[in-house]
């Protein structure tokens, strides 16, 4: 199995699910984006981390940490290691001097502690590619790129009835926009269509 491994691009709020934020991981040496949905409080921990924020009290990551490192204990890894039902399944693997434990964890909260541990994070290149999107360079002219958003506006409705070749216009769209959850419905909605080809 090859992992890959993953940066935190970002934070962005989510415009599929209303209350909710978007976590974007970018392919460490590479083009893809995988875009994961968390919500508020996760949200809040990650991204108090990503702009090195103290606040006056520890937040609950931040009390694990130091209590992991009172003990010895390190955190060496995150590995999200399955993808089912659109919902995103992670490791945890914690060495000592002595053994090493390897725990479930939400994937938002397994993000929020490599932040705080410079803990590397990795994934599969079967969960990247079923999952994530390719930012590519803009090829199309600006004009093409106002078409494309309103393809995106007029398929609120679902995206059966769009072409292969509709949808990857509106896929282009969605990505020069950083519209990372909707460019992954509709690379979802791609794959479906080739897969019933």
């Amino acid at each position: 199995m090859e992992r890959v491994e993953l940066k935190v691009m970002g934070i962005t709020y989510s415009q599929v699910q209303q209350g909710a934020y978007a976590l974007v991981l970018a392919e460490a040496d590479g083009p893809y984006r995988i875009p994961i949905v968390v919500g508020i409080a996760e949200a809040q921990a990650i991204a108090v981390r990503l702009e090195n924020i103290i606040p006056p009290r520890p937040m609950p990551h931040d009390l694990f940490v130091s209590l992991a490192h009172a003990f010895g204990i390190q955190l060496e890894e995150v590995f999200i290691s399955k993808f089912d039902e659109g919902v995103f399944m992670s490791e945890l693997k914690f060495v000592d001097d002595s053994r090493e434990v390897v725990l479930d964890s939400r994937t938002s909260d397994a993000i929020a502690l490599a932040l705080r541990t410079n803990a590397p994070i990795y994934t599969t290149r079967e969960i990247m590619e079923k999952t994530g999107f390719i930012i590519g360079e803009q090829k199309e002219q600006e004009s093409a790129g106002d078409e494309g958003q309103a393809e995106v506006a007029d398929a609120e409705n679902g995206y059966q009835n769009c072409s292969i070749e509709k949808l990857e216009r509106m896929l282009q769209v969605c990505v020069e926009h950083e519209e990372y959850e909707t460019a992954a419905e509709i690379k979802k909605a791609i794959d479906k269509k080739k897969a019933e080809r």
